[in-house]
C-alpha cells in the first residue's frame, strides 16, 4: 500500500479530518557531531523538512519519522560513522514502535537524537582488477575518513575506466566490507568482473512516428563495429536531441551481449510537435520598437528536416531612421554527407532605412555546417546578393558573389544569462563585386567572457569585444551594409544608433572600413529573481582597414535592471553618452529579453 493510500485509509478509519496536526516542537540533537555532519543529518531528515513546510498531518510526521531511521543512518555512513545510534521519539514514544495506521490525532513534540559515535578510517582498501590508467579517489586509502560515498565513488571510477576501455558490461562481482569497531577501522575489498571488450552492434529505434527510422539511425550515427565507449553513446544521443525533431532521446544498451561480442542499443525518442510559432519584441527610446515572428516545421520531409520562415519589422517610432523590413526562409537537413554535418539553404529579402543609408537587397546562400566536438561549429557556403543602395555618395546598384566562412565556439553555461565561460564567433566573407562594387573581403569577430565571484556567485563580470575590417575596395566601392557603424544597443548604449561613422565632409557620413567595440558589465543578483547591472561601452570606426589613427571613438555608460523569467531575464537598460559633445546630455532606454550579451 502506498503512503498516499495509507493516509487516506487511516483517515477514513479514524473518522477525522486529515487537517494539519503538526508537531509544536521538533528538537534535533546530534550531540558532539561536527557542524558539517549536523548539517548533513538535518538535510537528510524528512521530519525537519516537513516541520519547515508547516503543512504536515500527524500521519505524515509519523511516516516521515519511520523513514528517517534509514535516511539518518545513510548520512552517518556517508560521513564515516558506523557505530552510531538513532532515537526518534514522538511524544515520548519511539517512532519505530508506532504502527503506520495508528498515528495519534495530534503531536506536540518530536525528539530526534543522533549519537554518531566515533568516526571510522579506512584500513585495507582494494579494488581489482583495474583497467590501465584508472585513477581512484584520493580519499580511498588507509587512514582517510571511511565515508560510504567514497567507496561508491571509487567503485564507479573503476567501472567507468573499464567501460571507457570498451568493457561495457564491467560490474562488481564480489565485495567484502568489514567494520572493526574495536579499532574504528573499515576494511574494503571489491572484486570486479570486467567482461569482454565489446563493439557496437545494431541500433534499434522506438518512439518515432513521423521521422523515418532510417533517418533516426543516420542522424544518430552509432559507430557499429567500433569499440564501445560511454562518450560515444552520449554523443549519439546528443546528435538526436540536437536535430530539433525530438524533445528527448536516450540510448539504452541491450541486457545481453550479442554474437561476436557485440552490444546492441535501442534509441528511445520522443518527437517534438512538428510545427511551432514564435515571436519577439525589443524597444529602444531612439531605435524604436522591433517586432519579430517565425513559423517553423521540424520534420518537413520525414527526415528531421527543419524549415523556418522569419519576418521582422524594426524602427517603429525610430528617431534616427525609417522602418526596416525583412523576410527570410531557412532550410536545414542534419546528417548530410557526414553524421555531424548539416546542409543548409537560406534566402531573404530586406529593406533597411538606416540613418546613413537606404538599402533594398535580395540574397541567397547554400552551404554546409559542421559540428566539431561539443561546442565548435564551422560553416562554409556560397552566396549571391543583389542590392540597390542610397547613401551620402549617391545611388548605386551592385551584385556580389560571396564565400561566407564562419566559426563559433560557445562555452557559456547559459547563452541567455551566462555566469561563466566564454564565447567566440568569427565571420570571414570574401566577395566578388559586379556593377558599382569592387571585390574584397570582410572580417568580423565577436568575443565574450564571463566570471562570477562572491557568495553563491552573485556578482558576475561580463566582457565583450568586437572587431571588424573590410579589405580590398575603398569606402565608395564597398557595399554599404558591409561597412561598420557604432552606436546603439548592440554596440555602444547611450549613443544614438549608427551615430559614429566616417565623416567625408559636406554633411556626408558613411560607414567605416574598420571597427572596434568593447563592453564591460557588472551584474549583481539582488534576489533570486531581481538583478542590477552597471555597464560601460565604447566604440571606434575608422576609414582605414587597420589603422586606429584613421577614425574616432565614442562611449556610453549606464545602469540596468534584470528580472529572471526562467527562460531568460527581462532587460531594462538606461544609458547616457560619456564622451563627445553630447556627453551627459541625453538618456536612452533599451528593453529586451536576455542579457545584452
Amino acid at each position: 500500500m502506498t503512503l498516499l493510500k495509507a493516509t487516506l485509509f487511516a483517515g477514513l478509519l479514524a473518522g477525522v479530518s486529515l487537517s494539519a496536526a503538526q508537531a509544536q516542537t521538533v528538537v534535533f540533537d546530534a550531540g558532539t557531531a561536527s557542524t558539517d555532519l549536523k548539517t548533513a543529518l538535518r538535510s537528510a531528515s524528512l521530519v525537519v523538512s516537513l516541520e519547515a513546510e508547516g503543512t504536515a498531518t500527524a500521519l505524515d510526521l509519523v511516516a516521515a519519522a519511520r523513514a528517517d531511521y534509514r535516511r539518518l543512518l545513510t548520512a552517518l555512513y556517508a560521513g564515516g560513522f558506523y557505530g552510531g545510534s538513532i532515537s526518534i521519539l514522538i511524544d515520548g514514544r519511539e517512532a519505530a514502535s508506532i504502527p503506520p495506521l495508528d498515528a495519534p490525532d495530534s503531536i506536540d513534540r518530536i525528539d530526534i537524537r543522533v549519537d554518531p559515535g566515533l568516526g571510522f578510517a579506512f584500513g585495507r582498501t582494494g579494488i581489482a582488477p583495474l583497467s590501465t590508467g584508472t585513477t581512484l579517489p584520493v580519499g580511498f586509502r588507509r587512514g582517510e575518513t571511511a565515508g560510504s560515498d567514497t567507496i561508491k565513488d571509487a567503485v564507479t571510477a573503476a567501472i567507468t575506466a573499464w567501460q571507457d576501455a570498451g568493457n561495457a558490461k564491467a560490474a562488481p562481482s564480489d565485495q567484502q566490507i568489514t567494520a572493526n569497531h574495536a579499532d574504528h577501522r573499515l576494511d574494503v575489498n571489491v572484486t570486479l568482473d570486467p567482461g569482454p571488450v565489446l563493439t557496437f552492434g545494431p541500433l534499434t529505434v522506438s518512439g518515432n512516428r513521423a521521422v523515418r527510422t532510417d533517418r533516426v539511425r543516420q542522424i544518430a550515427g552509432l559507430p557499429t563495429g567500433q569499440i564501445t565507449s560511454p562518450a560515444q553513446v552520449e554523443r549519439t544521443a546528443a546528435r538526436l536531441r540536437r536535430s530539433g525533431a525530438f524533445s528527448s532521446a536516450s540510448l539504452i544498451e541491450a541486457e545481453e551481449i550479442g554474437p561476436g561480442n557485440t552490444l546492441g542499443y535501442e534509441a528511445r525518442v520522443v518527437e517534438q510537435k512538428p510545427r511551432r510559432l514564435g515571436y519577439g519584441i525589443e524597444y529602444s527610446s531612439v531605435e524604436g520598437l522591433g517586432l519579430s515572428g517565425y513559423w517553423m516545421h521540424r520534420n518537413l520531409l520525414g527526415g528531421a528536416e527543419n524549415l523556418r520562415l522569419d519576418a521582422t519589422i524594426t524602427g517603429l517610432g525610430s528617431e534616427t531612421g525609417g522602418i526596416d523590413y525583412q523576410l527570410s526562409a531557412a532550410f536545414n537537413r542534419p546528417a548530410t554527407f557526414h553524421v555531424d554535418t548539416d546542409f543548409y539553404v537560406s534566402a531573404g529579402i530586406e529593406r533597411l532605412d538606416e540613418p546613413a543609408f537606404t538599402l533594398d537587397q535580395a540574397e541567397a546562400e547554400i552551404g554546409l555546417r559542421r559540428l566539431i566536438g561539443d561546442d565548435i561549429t564551422l560553416s562554409a557556403g556560397l552566396g549571391a546578393l543583389t542590392a540597390r543602395v542610397t547613401d551620402g555618395l549617391g545611388t548605386r546598384g551592385y551584385t556580389l558573389l560571396t564565400l561566407p566562412i564562419t566559426g563559433e565556439m560557445d562555452r557559456r553555461d547559459d547563452p541567455l544569462d551566462a555566469k561563466s565561460g566564454y564565447y567566440l564567433a568569427i565571420d570571414a566573407t570574401p566577395f566578388i563585386g559586379f556593377g558599382q562594387a569592387d571585390s574584397g573581403g570582410r572580417l568580423y569577430a565577436d568575443g565574450r567572457a564571463y566570471r562570477s565571484f562572491g557568495a553563491d556567485g552573485r556578482v558576475t563580470l561580463a566582457f565583450r569585444g568586437q572587431v571588424g575590417s573590410v579589405f580590398g575596395p575603398d569606402i565608395a566601392a564597398t557595399p554599404s551594409d558591409f561597412l561598420f557603424y557604432s552606436g546603439g544597443g548592440d554596440t555602444v548604449r547611450g549613443q544614438s544608433y549608427q551615430s559614429l561613422g566616417v565623416d567625408l565632409g559636406g554633411g556626408v557620413t558613411v560607414g567605416g572600413l574598420s571597427f572596434l567595440a568593447a563592453s564591460l558589465e557588472a551584474r549583481v543578483d539582488l534576489t533570486e529573481k531581481l538583478g542590477m547591472v552597471a555597464f560601460y561601452d565604447t566604440g571606434f570606426v575608422g576609414s582605414d582597414p587597420v589603422s586606429l589613427g584613421s577614425g574616432d571613438w565614442h562611449a556610453g555608460a549606464g545602469l540596468g535592471l534584470r528580472y529572471d523569467t526562467g527562460i531568460g531575464p527581462i532587460r531594462i537598460d538606461v544609458a547616457t553618452p560619456v564622451s563627445g559633445t553630447a556627453s551627459g546630455g541625453s538618456v536612452f532606454f533599451y528593453v529586451g529579453i536576455g542579457q545584452s550579451f
